[in-house]
């Protein structure tokens, strides 16, 4: 669950049909549904259901203690001295960067023994956020009358980045304004920034991924799917007001439990015409280069070992989403699941038709989204193709060609990503000193270039530019042995060197970006004029008239924006029996020794030798009915006193669905076990000074 729908899953028709058959049941607000933000928690549903109303001085706690991780993924500050816990999983990317030929974290694990040997991220940003306004007004006011469709777009955009840009030099702090209800509200929100975090503990892939892909997305599960960072400015450690207290005795089976965290995105307020163009064109497609990007990174990978140690993350990443897409497509084929969607949609849309006042004001833009989504349709494959998709080296290369342009602008007329606001942030990844594999390279753009060749023909406009008379085996060779740019020095001497030096540039990357830079501008104008342009009033129409029928007792579709769920842990209905709350080290024994200890139910050395230190019945996974998802990663599951019980690394197989709708009847978020944590750190892990860090026991050393 790593990043933006980034989460993985895998379930069989017969268990989904049930569970939406049951959610059909159900009225509007099943179970303990809900992604709430912090300035509209769920304070009656809590009340009513379990006696519980958390103070302010509670929620804020949690919210500080809470940490977004920038290049996807959740995670709490949990100790005095600045230790952020989150998911292995989530720290994959940068125990890569760190790793080398001789030295694989990932594969053997990371301990620092003392705070000099803790091993600094190469460019990860944490962000914490410290306050919200709601700003909508202040948008919605851009937008004068007369303006046509583009003309507002404009003005709002300009709005936002003016907002942006003077909280960010009032403040300091990162602002980012954030649409919610389609647009409905836009707040603005402030986050403390760091950029020094390193990191302190991450166990062995096979531990914290133990089964592999066929048990991803699945329960019961034995992963130790955990890593600690510790957060430093002024090269010092920070000292954060607000941690969450170490409880490892975790929550017991029936208790209420919270998550605190960063889900992605979901889909559960589109309209039912948006659902059809996902289900009939985006799906499809996605998946069609799923299965291409990764079979084109397993060739690579299978050259030999360090080619696999380089593929790893990319073939992790691509296997995780795979699976999320299919399940989110099986999702969306069922036609329970659709009838749900028309019939909620039709309730709707008649309850705000039968109001003479509302009917004027929103019932227009149902059409005009099915309109935009048309026309979104007939551009799809060029927006798609016309891309180095997921290729390091030439995304930097655009990057840098369209930045010595941008920043020239005033700030509200550049292009997203661009934004005064954003240039900081924008800037690290830049000239991130994270290694670049050039052999991968070549093999990733080879075959962009051959896909692009593909699905748009030689006569496209982006093929012709690109190719002109070249294979992409032989372009892809040219550009990757020519170029310079993966020295972030030399990056850094484009943009100090401005217009003139990316002009002057006879790098080949650059001269590429240079070609593809204004067919991208038109394929981003295209997509503003005819579709952005359309569907960001309609939407706001809609989340307006979503106020005017329901009121505000709903919660947003998610926006990797800080959220608050609840729940309790409880098993669930499973393959005709129930499924245990609670798995124990002695489950993952008999797993691995059931399968023979072959891979990928292999026992680490340290797990097969320190087998009889640790105490086996010490709970290791467990489920609660949180609603959550991708992006969640990481995130701290609490009790009622604030304090950290687990920690959230996946969804069962019957989640998958909630991208688009949410049961509580079979719908599980699955968390490593705070005991087993600090269980393993003291017994195999010769960790014992970071879990009595955890615990209070001691500071750093």
């Amino acid at each position: 669950m790593k990043e933006v729908r980034n989460h993985r899953t895998r379930y069989g028709n017969v268990l989904l049909a049930a569970a939406l058959i049951a959610a059909l049941a159900a009225p509007a607000m099943r179970a303990d549904e809900g992604m709430w933000t912090f300035d509209n928690p769920p304070l009656k549903l809590l009340k009513e259901k379990y006696g519980f109303e958390p103070s302010k001085e509670w929620l804020d706690h949690i919210r500080l203690s809470s940490v977004r991780f920038n290049d996807g993924g959740s995670g709490s500050f949990v100790s005095a001295d600045g230790l952020v816990l989150t998911n292995h999983h989530v720290a994959l990317g940068q125990l890569q960067k760190n790793s080398t030929k001789e030295k694989d974290y990932v594969n053997d694990g990371f301990l620092a023994r003392t705070m000099a040997e803790e091993m600094k991220s190469p460019d990860l940003e944490l962000n914490v956020l410290v306050s919200y306004e709601d700003v909508t007004a202040r948008v919605a006011g851009s937008v004068k009358p007369g303006m046509d469709d583009k003309a507002a777009l404009k003005a709002r955009q300009a709005e936002i980045a003016k907002i942006e840009k003077d909280s960010t030099d009032q403040t300091g702090f990162r602002s980012d304004v954030v649409p919610l209800y389609q647009g409905g509200e836009y707040w603005l929100y402030r986050y403390k920034k760091y950029t020094d975090v390193r990191l302190v503990i991450a166990p062995e892939q096979q531990a914290a991924f133990f089964g592999g892909d066929p048990d991803n997305f699945t329960f019961p599960r034995h992963d130790m799917d955990f890593a600690l960072f510790r957060v430093y400015e002024n090269d010092k450690p920070v000292h954060p007001a607000h941690y969450l207290k170490w409880n490892a005795k975790g929550a017991a089976d029936g208790e209420l439990v919270f998550v605190s965290g960063h889900p992605g995105s979901t889909d559960r307020l589109q309209t039912v015409d948006q659902l059809k163009v996902q289900r009939d064109h985006f799906y499809p497609m996605i998946l069609k280069d799923l299965n291409r990007w990764l079979d084109t990174s397993r060739k690579f990978a299978a050259q030999g070992p360090e080619q696999s140690r380089q593929a790893l993350n990319r073939i992790f990443s691509l296997e995780n989403s795979l699976k999320a897409f299919k399940g989110e497509y099986q999702g969306l084929l069922d036609k329970n699941l659709m009838a749900k969607k028309e019939a909620e949609e039709k309730e709707f849309r008649a309850k705000v038709a039968a109001n003479p006042e509302w009917n004027g004001k929103y019932s227009s833009a149902w059409a005009a989204i099915a309109i935009a989504e048309q026309k979104y349709v007939s551009m799809l494959k060029q927006q798609r193709y016309r891309v180095l998709r997921g290729v390091r080296l030439p995304n930097l290369a655009l990057t840098l060609v369209q930045y010595v342009s941008e920043v020239k602008k005033p700030d509200g007329e550049r292009l997203d990503g661009f934004h005064e606001a954003e240039l900081e942030s924008l800037k690290f990844r830049m000239f991130s000193p994270a290694p670049v594999y050039p052999a991968f390279e070549q093999a990733l753009i080879e075959d962009s270039l051959k896909q692009a060749l593909e699905e748009l023909g030689p006569g496209d406009e982006y093929v012709k530019t690109v190719l002109g008379t070249k294979s992409p085996a032989e372009l892809a060779r040219e550009l990757v042995t020519g170029t310079k740019l993966g020295d972030p020095a030399v990056r850094k001497q484009l943009v100090e060197g401005g217009e003139a030096a990316v002009a002057a540039s006879t790098d080949p990357l650059i001269v590429m970006a240079r070609k593809i830079d204004p067919i991208s501008r038109r394929m981003k104008k295209w997509n503003e004029e005819n579709v952005q342009s359309v569907l960001t009033p309609a939407g706001e129409k809609i989340g307006q008239a979503r106020f005017a029928v329901y009121g505000k007792t709903a919660y947003p579709d998610a926006t990797f924006t800080l959220r608050l769920s609840y729940g309790t842990v409880k098993g669930y209905p499973m393959n005709g029996t129930i499924a245990q709350p609670f798995t124990t080290f002695y489950g993952l024994y008999d797993r691995a020794y059931g399968f023979g200890n072959k891979s990928p139910w292999d026992l680490p050395k340290r797990y097969e030798a320190g087998r009889d230190k640790l105490n086996l019945g010490t709970p290791l996974n467990f489920v609660s009915d949180n609603d959550i998802i991708g992006g969640n990663s990481g995130s701290p599951v609490t009790n009622r006193a604030g304090e950290i019980v687990g920690l959230i690394f996946d969804g069962n197989i019957e989640s998958l669905v909630g991208n688009y709708v949410f049961d509580g009847t079979a719908n599980r978020a699955v968390s490593v076990h705070t005991g087993a944590i600090t269980e393993v750190m003291r017994k195999l892990y010769d960790a014992g000074h970071v879990a009595d860090e955890l615990e209070g026991k001691a500071g750093p050393r």
